[in-house]
């Protein structure tokens, strides 16, 4: 495990449309992801903590266009209260949230904070989706980065363990840990 002294922990989409078990997009995993994240955030606290919103972007460019007809109840405004984000989520960072309409989160809004090559710790929803595609460019940019195995949520447990056995192959760049082996490290 590298050192995590200076680390930020980036909580990926804490959502109601993640959360809830109604959404098509819900994960039946998060309840049990919220207790590791709130440990992890207790840690880092506010001032290292980031937490990311997906929202649909008014743009459909290429591919994007058949994702939303495919997921057409997505399809909302940003403002829509199903993006929100959860109740515990409320106040977990002191900047409010970084807010993108791709499945990955890494990139210019998340470095203007973290600086170009941090150390990140990746906890949040879902695993096989966006833990997945902010993990794969954060690492290709030179970040170091941790992905709180517990503190992450799969849209399946089966995808949210396939997505785990596919970021472990980008050790030592990505690190695979419990939410427990991170609170150690600090």
């Amino acid at each position: 495990m590298p050192p995590l002294d200076d680390a930020w922990l980036v909580v990926i989409d804490p959502q109601r449309i993640f959360a809830d078990p109604t959404s098509e997009w819900g994960s039946p995993m998060f309840d049990d992801a919220l207790a590791p994240i709130k440990s992890l955030r207790s840690s880092f606290g506010a001032g290292r903590t980031i937490v990311t919103r997906w929202v649909p972007g008014s743009e459909r460019p290429g591919s994007w266009g058949p994702y939303f007809e495919r997921w057409s109840f997505a399809d909302r405004p940003a403002t829509d209260p199903v993006f929100d984000l959860v109740t515990p989520a409320a106040g977990w960072s002191n900047r409010g949230s970084v807010d993108c309409s791709t499945f990955g989160k890494w990139g210019e809004p998340l470095t203007r904070i973290t600086g170009p090559t941090p150390t990140v710790v990746l906890a949040g929803v879902s695993t096989d989706c966006c833990v997945i595609s902010t993990a794969l460019p954060a690492a290709d940019d030179g970040a170091t980065v941790v992905v709180a195995a517990d503190a992450c949520a799969g849209s399946t447990q089966d995808n949210h363990e396939a997505a785990l056995q596919v970021m472990a192959l980008y050790s030592p760049q990505i690190e695979i840990a419990t939410s427990a082996a991170v609170l150690s490290s600090r």
